[in-house]
């Protein structure tokens, strides 16, 4: 246990720059490529779902289950009043949610704690496991909580650093494209019970500008995140510059 709590709260050198170059172009190869996307995208709805969870949670609502689906949809069902402020803020939750999960694992990154975060991630998967409600959700969620322990206690503080890299852009990357996907599903009529049109019904508020808060605040996300990380980049540049004639 001692060595694990040392481990935790030791603070670990950002990847080489040439690795931080194959991580962000493997990053939006996973969020680019269609067949890909597919499949990592059930990452993004466990964050999407988690943040409803953790916003109804805090808002006083009874957090009853989720359910993830086999097409990257997901249900987070709670009980409590069915209007007013906490239920307008768990709505909200959803869609921002991997971006502003994926700016404090910036922040952490930042700091040099990658190590921290998976256990955080860890321990997080752990609680979501619990309100699991369905077969397929358990499944998705174990399989991903397996990578990231493995990750955690078998590899090596550089590929430790690397995983936490690439699971912190693929969040914040994702986030703007699972948004671009809502408004384009709504355009063809698909999206009538979708986050934007539940709380167009609740606020009066159009669904479109709903949409609109939750690019500003993905991309906005997107952008503090690479503002927090890419520095890690610094020393890469500076080396490649200096080497031309």
């Amino acid at each position: 246990m001692d060595e694990v709590w040392d481990n935790l709260t030791a603070v670990q050198p950002a990847p080489s720059g040439r690795v931080l170059i194959a991580i962000a172009v493997l990053t939006a190869v996973l969020v680019i490529w269609r067949p890909v996307w597919r499949h990592v995208r059930q990452v993004v709805t466990i964050a999407h779902e988690g943040a409803h969870g953790l916003v109804a949670a805090l808002a006083g609502r009874r957090l009853t289950g989720i359910r993830l689906h086999s097409d990257t949809s997901g249900l987070t069902v709670s009980r409590g009043k069915p209007s007013g402020a906490g239920m307008i803020a768990t709505l909200l939750a959803g869609y921002p949610g991997p971006a502003l999960f994926g700016l404090a694992a910036a922040f952490l990154l930042s700091r040099g704690y990658a190590v921290a975060l998976l256990w955080v991630l860890l321990v997080a998967l752990v609680l979501l496991l619990l309100q699991i409600r369905n077969l397929f959700g358990l499944w998705s969620v174990l399989v991903f909580g397996t990578i990231v322990f493995a990750v955690t206690w078998w590899a090596s503080a550089e590929t430790q650093s690397a995983f936490a890299y690439l699971l912190t852009w693929f969040l914040l990357l994702a986030a703007p494209r699972a948004v671009a996907e809502l408004q384009r599903s709504r355009r063809g009529g698909a999206g009538g019970n979708s986050d934007a049109d539940q709380l167009a019904h609740l606020t009066g508020v159009p669904a479109l500008l709903w949409v609109f808060v939750f690019t500003t605040l993905t991309v906005g996300a997107l952008l503090l995140g690479a503002y927090l990380t890419v520095p890690a980049l610094s020393p890469f540049i500076s080396d490649f510059t200096t080497a031309r004639p």
